[in-house]
C-alpha cells in the first residue's frame, strides 16, 4: 500500500455491498428524533467459534455467557446477542440480515481497526466511501454481514442524503494517515462509544418495506434506489434502517433453525413513546407479539423487531 508498510487482508477489488446512487421522496417522520438501535440477536452454529471471532477479529468483549449463548459488546453496552443452534446453516436466498453496522466514535477509531485487520489478516469484503460515512465490510463465520464505520460530520451531509448518498472506493491511504504508524498501532478492541449505528435488511419488496418502516413505524425515508433499496431514519440521520432486494427479491423468510437474524432492536426514548408506537401499529392491523423483553413486530418480509426503551 502506497505510503504505509501494511497490506490489506482482502484480495483484489473486494465486492462493494452497497453499490448505489440514491434519491428519495419526502415524508414526515413520526418516531422521536432520539430513537436509536439496540442489540442485534443472531443465531450461530458454533458459539465458541463465534465468540472467538467477535472478540479476536472484531474487538468486542464477552459481557454475558451461558451454555446456549453470549452477549458481546463494549463494557458500556451489549451490541450483539449470539444464540447457538449447532446444526444451523447460513441463510442464503432468504430475507433477513444483510448486515449490522457498528458505528465507532471517530475516524481514527476506524483507522485503528483497519490497521488491526490488515496486520492480523482479518478478511474484508468491501471498503467504501458513502459520502455520509466511511465503511469497512466483512462477514462472520456463519455468513452474517458486518459493517464497521465512522460518520463524516453531520453538517456535511444533513439535508443532502437523498442527493449525496453513494458508494465510491475508500481512500485507504487517507484513512490510515490518521495513525502515526499503522503497522505498529496498538489495538485493544472497539472503543467506548461504539454503538449499533444501523441495520441493513434483506427484504422481499421495497414498496412493502417502505410502507412498513415509513408509514407504520414512522421512520423518515432518506433515500431510495427505485425498487432495489431504501434507507430510513429517525431524527434526520442518514439511515438507521437499510432495506434491499439485491439477494432477496420475492424471497421467503429463512427456515427455523437457520443461522439468521433473530431480531433487531429499536430503542424508543421512553415508555410513553413506545406505547404510542405500539398503539399506532395495532390500529394499523400489525400483529404485536409480547415477548418477555418487550413487544415484537415483524416487517412484511418476516424480519423481527423488538421495541425497547432507553
Amino acid at each position: 500500500m502506497s505510503g504505509h508498510e501494511i497490506e490489506l487482508p482482502s484480495g483484489e477489488a473486494p465486492r462493494d455491498p452497497e453499490e448505489l446512487e440514491a434519491g428519495a421522496a419526502r415524508h414526515p417522520p413520526e418516531l422521536p428524533a432520539s430513537t436509536t438501535l439496540g442489540p442485534v440477536h443472531l443465531t450461530v452454529s458454533d458459539l465458541r467459534r463465534s465468540i472467538d471471532y467477535y472478540t479476536g477479529a472484531i474487538g468486542l468483549e464477552i459481557l454475558e455467557q451461558d451454555d446456549g449463548g453470549a452477549a458481546v459488546g463494549t463494557p458500556e453496552r451489549i451490541l450483539l446477542v449470539l444464540v447457538e443452534e449447532t446444526r444451523a446453516r447460513p441463510a442464503h436466498g432468504y430475507t433477513g440480515l444483510y448486515h449490522f453496522a457498528l458505528l465507532v466514535p471517530r475516524r481514527v477509531d476506524l483507522a485503528r481497526w483497519l490497521a488491526h485487520a490488515a496486520r492480523d489478516r482479518v478478511p474484508l469484503t468491501g471498503l467504501s466511501d458513502h459520502f455520509v460515512s466511511e465503511a469497512l465490510y466483512l462477514g462472520d463465520p456463519d455468513g452474517h454481514g458486518i459493517e464497521i464505520y465512522a460518520d463524516r460530520p453531520r453538517d456535511l451531509w444533513e439535508g443532502r442524503v437523498d442527493r449525496e448518498l453513494t458508494t465510491a472506493p475508500l481512500d485507504v491511504d487517507s484513512l490510515l494517515r490518521e495513525l502515526p504508524d499503522p503497522a505498529s498501532e496498538h489495538f485493544d478492541g472497539l472503543p467506548a462509544g461504539t454503538v449499533m449505528g444501523h441495520v441493513h435488511l434483506k427484504v422481499a419488496t421495497i414498496p412493502e418495506a417502505v410502507s412498513f418502516y415509513r408509514d407504520a413505524l414512522g421512520f423518515g425515508l432518506m433515500a431510495q434506489l427505485g425498487r432495489q433499496a431504501a434507507f430510513l431514519s429517525a431524527g434526520g440521520y442518514h439511515h438507521h434502517i437499510g432495506a434491499n432486494t439485491w439477494e432477496s427479491a420475492g424471497a421467503p423468510p429463512p427456515p427455523r433453525g437457520a443461522a439468521a437474524l433473530r431480531h433487531a432492536t429499536i430503542v424508543l426514548p421512553g415508555e410513553a413513546e413506545r406505547g404510542r408506537l405500539v398503539e399506532r401499529l395495532r390500529e394499523s392491523g400489525r400483529p404485536i407479539h409480547e415477548d418477555e423483553a418487550g413487544p415484537v413486530v415483524h416487517d412484511p418480509s418476516g424480519n423481527a423487531l423488538l421495541l425497547a426503551v432507553a
